[in-house]
């Protein structure tokens, strides 16, 4: 039954969130909608964004400058409103969260306050094939610093014969540089493979070895359960575009935990959108930081960027996170089962499902190891009108997310999938 088409109909009729799926824009293909299975690389546009960006334009309009300060939604306290939303999402206290930059930019920040290197501490524990903006900025940075990264960064990697990289591992990791490491910057969830790692077990383990633990959260944050405050990370910074439907390019965020905001010893780089706010206007010299995360800003940001992204967050806080989580991983179990069918029936190493499927905590995202017909498969899919997303050299992933993806749009991946092999 479960394999059924009938069966994914009854899913999506008892969906609780079904109605979220028109707050958005589904491409259209010949008047058809097409299966969207890309959010974990380009969220979809929501309804309410052009009427949000709409609104900003007419305030420039109308006022100006004086938009900053006039109207009925001034934009001189854009990032207030959307540091309540933000912290549900990430769980994290609202003055705990800002909304700023882009990921990289973010990560070099928390890096100039956060990677403290001494004489005898100095290196970086981070997961190995890390997604390349990773890579290149924690290479530039240490370069930057006068650093060798060949000698200062230790990477972790899966073991020989498997796609995944074992808790057990990082902490192996931890415990044996511990009285050289510095920092860990880890990712939330694995990009190629979609596993979703152990940020509280992490972050104990670094703290308990005397390191400052930081998380990359692009493929995190709006998918995975995250209480950022409650397991005590120290920072972390992540993407808007992605699970979040920001928008192509979308303003970035950041967390700094609440331990922190009153350590003036706490180096950082600067700019004057980071100035306190009271007196942000004076143009005094001497850098006074805003309370909270948001005396990490740099530069006056774009209004025309918060919009797109409250537009997204009105409906994340509309749906509500444990809903969205439940739902998340009713459609990742579901899929699951469908692929395992097929693995089942297609009597030979066709396909191999590279996501862990037992961990306790599961993301949107399932990766496909394609042992054969790969590229044709991906075709195939593209032809039927759903959005995948092919990597080199072999594997297909996929990523339905509970806003706005349907039961029956899984069934009819795997049923294309079962077709091609």
């Amino acid at each position: 039954m479960e394999t059924s088409y009938d069966y994914a109909l009854s899913l999506d009729a008892a969906d609780p969130l079904r109605e979220f799926r028109d707050q958005f824009v589904i491409p259209l293909r010949e008047g058809r909608e097409q299966i969207y299975f890309l959010g974990n690389s380009l969220g979809l546009q929501p309804r309410k964004t052009h009427g949000k960006i709409k609104e900003v334009l007419q305030q420039w309009s109308d006022w100006g400058v004086e938009a900053f300060f006039m109207g009925e939604h001034p934009w001189l306290d854009f990032h207030e409103k959307l540091a309540d939303p933000m912290s549900m999402v990430v769980g994290a206290l609202p003055h705990e969260v800002v909304v700023m930059n882009q990921l990289t930019v973010n990560l070099h920040l928390m890096l100039a306050s956060f990677y403290r290197p001494t004489g005898k501490r100095f290196r970086i524990i981070c997961e190995a094939k890390a997604f390349p903006s990773d890579q290149y900025m924690l290479e530039t940075h240490l370069k930057f610093l006068g650093f060798d990264p060949d000698e200062t960064i230790i990477e972790v990697s899966p073991r020989r014969g498997e796609h995944t990289i074992r808790t057990e591992d990082i902490l192996q990791a931890i415990k044996t540089h511990e009285s050289s490491l510095a920092l860990i910057l880890w990712g939330g969830v694995q990009y190629y493979t979609g596993q979703v790692f152990d940020m509280e077990t992490i972050t104990k383990a670094g703290h308990a070895a005397g390191a400052v633990v930081g998380f990359d959260l692009a493929h995190a944050a709006g998918n995975v359960p995250l209480r950022l405050h409650d397991w005590q990370v120290d920072f972390a910074a992540w993407c808007n575009y992605k699970y979040m439907n920001g928008g192509p390019g979308a303003i970035g965020g950041a967390f700094i935990h609440e331990r922190y905001h009153g350590d003036p010893s706490l180096p950082r780089l600067a700019g004057w959108w980071g100035y306190d706010a009271s007196r942000r206007f004076k143009m005094e010299k001497g850098f006074v930081p805003d309370r909270g995360a948001a005396g990490w800003q740099l530069s006056t940001p774009s209004p025309l960027q918060y919009a797109c992204l409250q537009a997204s967050l009105e409906i994340f806080t509309a749906a509500g996170m444990p809903a969205l989580h439940e739902k998340g991983r009713a459609l990742n179990d579901y899929l699951i089962r469908l692929l395992e069918s097929i693995v089942r029936e297609a009597g030979e190493r066709a396909i191999e499902i590279i996501t862990p499927i037992k961990n306790p905590e599961k993301g949107c995202q399932v990766s496909l190891l394609m042992h054969r017909k790969g590229k044709e498969t991906f075709s195939a899919l593209q032809q039927a009108g759903i959005f995948a997303d092919w990597r080199e050299p072999n594997v297909i992933r996929v990523a339905p997310v509970p806003l706005y993806n349907r039961f029956t749009e899984v069934w009819q991946f795997a049923d294309c999938l079962r077709r091609m092999l």
